[in-house]
């Protein structure tokens, strides 16, 4: 019984993935996104691209939307969006996002291989652009073969090096270096991976 019950979500999961996959290329259709590849989706991804912006996703990339989709907990869709005319997204090949918000007003480049665990947000705004206090967007860039942990959040001006790791939980407001590992509030290096 227990096996039965296995393969019938198994199967369950890969029709699924094959609609909310359908449907998400489409919507990325409709509003001006280039998909460079197949990717697969698990629950609705919600697209917004301001005209004169610009979002580009690689190939094999996965995003998990459904609460179900990751059994960490995911407590919102992946959201990617462009807030400001000019703003760039661009999404290297083979990544993973798991209720994932990506907001960019100026500029968000993200790497080959980037996981993003559960319910991360990169934005390279305060998203109050009329508050003086707000400050200007900065861009935000993460390299190839990064892990970010589950609820962290990068924040603007930020660049993340090659291979490394976040920890969960962590707000990352400063430069992390490659081949680190670094966690906490602010985001600490804590040491190098070998």
């Amino acid at each position: 019984m227990i096996f039965e019950a296995h393969y019938i979500d198994v199967l369950t999961r890969r029709i699924l993935v094959f609609l909310f996959s359908l449907r998400a290329i489409t919507k990325a259709w409709w509003w001006g996104i280039r998909i460079n590849g197949d990717i697969k989706v698990f629950g609705k991804i919600y697209f917004r691209r301001l005209p004169d912006s610009k979002i580009e996703i690689g190939k094999r990339c996965l995003f998990n939307s459904s609460p179900n989709s990751n059994l960490i907990g995911i407590n919102r869709p992946c959201m990617i969006s462009t807030l400001q005319r000019g703003a760039t997204i661009l999404i290297g090949n083979n990544c993973g996002f798991s209720g994932t918000v990506i907001g960019a007003f100026r500029s968000i480049t993200i790497g080959d291989h980037v996981k993003c665990g559960a319910n991360t947000l990169i934005t390279d705004s305060n998203w109050h652009p009329e508050d003086p206090r707000s400050g200007d967007p900065k861009p935000i860039i993460i390299g190839d073969n990064v892990w970010l942990g589950a609820n962290s959040v990068i924040l603007k001006g930020v660049t993340i090096g090659n291979n490394s790791m976040i920890g969960i939980n962590s707000v990352v407001t400063n430069n992390i270096p490659a081949n680190v590992m670094a966690a906490g509030n602010p985001c600490r290096v804590i040491r190098e991976i070998a």
